[in-house]
């Protein structure tokens, strides 16, 4: 085994390398990611499959004076392996490591940072510009998967790039197809027909000579369609060349050569250029080309068998949310489910194939899924849109034009909701909560337990009432027991869960339970107080709100969300709509900055919501409020404890209100946390 690997620490270190020696490269790139995505997990199959595109895009390239742009990044180990970050590549995803993708504040090999898909062609096409018009000479090549080419954002670049006749390179890493031989000889040889830079000169010269003759454009524009013609007949590529992009391929992404020999002739060609690479997802790791979708993204695993480590025990949100959404559907055979290239990672597999009718996926195209949903509301059906939290933003606009100001009863399911982990700022769900609770007409349910949520889910394909969106968070549940019938949570309806006379802790989704450890530590130390588990966000429950008021000078807001806009500033928007002066209010989330990756618990610790924190910041903010009654309004308060405990209830909304009942509550909130019992 050679080792190359080891005396790479930038591009330039590969420009004297052999053809030879770049395979062996590739090979030592491809264990080394495979070694350390198998300890600290992350997008493996993705990766494999670009490395003998990497080797070669940086033998021929010269990075960071030419720009080569990641669409999505998942396709970038190697490129962050060879520009730098080898040394550094154990610490990928990890708190205080490198980012899982591509990040401009971490290497100036990473031209522009990428986390959504799509986005290459539309980046690449503005530096383009920006190149021309400070006159400067350098290659932009935008790099983007078959499945970012889903995605209308990326056409849009396209047909404007095309149109512009401007020097640029997109690659078109084609994992999604098989390399058949004669269609690959046949287009090898086509590519270098193509590029070839002496047969490239005598058709301009002909072309130039042509012009000057009698019909001369008419000559010129006839061997174009005849050009045209030919690639249509031989090669895929006709689309492209129909934006304005001159098509090569496909070629054998994993042949280094080959590759070496295009990119070094389409270096020197003028105009928009469309290189069709064909690669294979998890090449070079058997487990990863036999389910190239579970090796996507992937946690750590056993690197000899690629059977998972650490596997929690206990059930995953996205899998009952997929699980009661089959039981709903074998009900109403109105529930049509929709995913955005997320059929696995939204817990739609299942539905796909026991109704497959009745489930579309629509490629990495958020937009379209919303205002398609649209549609089929419009036309009595209900459909459930699962789309992850960071990804419904970039259909903000079909959310609030296409569905809501429509009053369309669609159910917006939001996986990875909250802070999910190792893939870091690009795909966090904290931004929920503030962009759908200003859409009038918007209705939010956030379950602060896996049983909770299916509840929920129910609750919300029954409602009429416009959107509904429930939002859950990535990864398993608490193991809280799954009730074995489905019920009807009431919207707009409060849970008070925990009864303290010191203060009340409001809470919104997951980070209850948090709250409640917190909660059951202080009354250890003779800081009895009430939690709130809201449940719902808009809307919010006033008549809770206002009960909490006549009792309590200090209430805390929880929330897995940023601040600004977001539960905590709701609870104060409502106050002041009803007219009443509110206690002091302290709201806690996630602060006015991007956070970036590391596992949940530690980024929950970073941001103030475990426990240990909340415990914390309550020992400070609730001591000055030891109050036994309340004057409100000139009326003596009543005993706070024994009113509160009337808004009690059951997970199916009924009233707990006696000693008895409150007893029963008491062991059954309990028995959900394992910090509770």
């Amino acid at each position: 085994m050679t080792d190359f690997l080891k005396k790479i620490n930038s591009p330039a270190d590969i420009k004297e390398m052999s053809p030879s020696e770049l395979i062996s490269l590739a090979e030592e790139i491809r264990e080394y990611i495979i070694s350390n995505v198998s300890v600290t997990g992350g997008h493996l199959a993705p990766s494999l499959g670009a490395v003998e595109l990497t080797v070669a895009l940086h033998y021929i390239f010269d990075s960071p004076k030419d720009k080569i742009i990641w669409d999505v990044g998942h396709q970038a180990y190697a490129h962050k392996i060879l520009t730098g970050r080898r040394k550094q590549f154990p610490q990928n995803r990890q708190f205080g490591g490198i980012s899982g993708f591509p990040n401009r504040s971490e290497s100036e090999h990473d031209a522009f940072g990428t986390g959504h898909a799509s986005t290459s062609i539309s980046a690449g096409y503005g530096m383009v510009c920006a190149r021309d018009l400070a006159g400067d000479d350098f290659n932009v090549i935008s790099v983007i998967g078959d499945g970012s080419m889903t995605g209308g954002l990326a056409f849009e670049g396209m047909n404007n790039a095309g149109a512009s006749k401007k020097n640029f390179i997109v690659i078109l890493n084609d994992n999604n197809m098989s390399i058949s031989p004669n269609v690959g000889a046949m287009s090898k040889y086509l590519a270098h027909l193509i590029t070839d830079p002496t047969l490239n000169k005598i058709k301009g010269n002909l072309l130039d000579f042509a012009s000057r003759l009698p019909q001369g454009e008419r000559i010129a524009r006839s061997w174009g369609r005849l050009e045209s013609s030919i690639k249509a007949m031989l090669a895929p590529g006709a689309v492209f060349e129909q934006l304005g992009f001159r098509y090569i391929g496909p070629l054998d992404g994993h042949n280094i050569e080959d590759l070496l020999n295009i990119f070094v002739k389409v270096k020197d060609l003028s105009g928009p250029i469309l290189v069709h690479v064909l690669t294979q997802k998890g090449k070079g790791y058997a487990p990863a080309e036999k389910n190239a979708t579970l090796f996507h993204g992937v946690g750590a695993f056993e690197k000899s068998t690629g059977k998972s480590n650490g596997k929690s025990k206990q059930i995953s949100y996205t899998s009952v949310f997929g699980k009661t959404l089959n039981q709903l559907a074998e009900k109403n055979e109105s529930i049509v489910a929709i995913t955005a290239a997320m059929a696995d990672g939204t817990g739609l597999v299942e539905f796909s194939q026991k109704y497959p009718d009745r489930f579309f996926d629509v490629g990495i195209a958020e937009g379209h899924a919303v205002t398609f949903a649209s549609g089929l509301a419009a036309q009595g059906l209900k459909p459930v849109v699962a789309i992850y939290s960071t990804f419904l933003q970039r259909a903000y606009d079909q959310l609030i034009h296409d569905s809501s100001l429509q009053k369309l009863p669609i159910v917006f399911a939001l996986d990875r909701a909250g802070l999910v982990g190792e893939d870091g700022p690009t795909h966090h769900g904290c931004y929920d909560l503030s962009y759908l609770r200003h859409i009038p007409g918007m209705t939010i349910l956030a379950p602060k337990d896996e049983n909770e949520l299916q509840h929920m889910l129910k609750r919300a394909v029954e409602w009429e009432d416009g959107p509904i969106a429930v939002r859950f968070p990535r990864g398993a549940g608490i193991g809280c027991p799954l009730d074995p019938e489905l019920k009807s949570i009431e919207v707009g309806k409060g849970e008070v869960a925990r009864v303290g006379d010191k203060g009340a802790i409001l809470t919104i989704g997951p980070v209850f339970w948090e709250a409640m450890q917190a909660a059951q530590i202080l009354e250890e130390e003779g800081l009895p107080l009430t939690v709130v588990n809201m449940r719902s966000l808009k809307p919010l429950d006033t008549n809770l709100l206002k009960e909490l008021v006549q009792h309590f000078d200090h209430i805390l807001t929880l929330e897995e969300g940023v601040v600004k806009g977001g539960f905590g500033s709701a609870v104060l928007e409502a106050y002041s709509e009803m007219d009443i002066i509110p206690p002091n209010i302290k709201c806690i989330g996630i602060p006015d900055q991007f956070i970036e990756q590391g596992s949940r618990s530690v980024l929950l610790s970073q941001v103030g919501l475990d426990s240990n924190s909340i415990v914390e910041e309550a020992r400070i903010f609730f001591t000055t409020s030891p109050l036994e009654t309340t004057v409100i309004s000139g009326q003596q308060g009543v005993n706070k404890t024994d009113d509160i405990r009337h808004h009690r209830q059951h997970p199916d909304g009924k009233n707990m209100g006696s000693a008895a009942r409150l007893s029963e509550l008491d062991r059954k909130q309990g028995s959900g946390s394992p910090g509770l019992r």
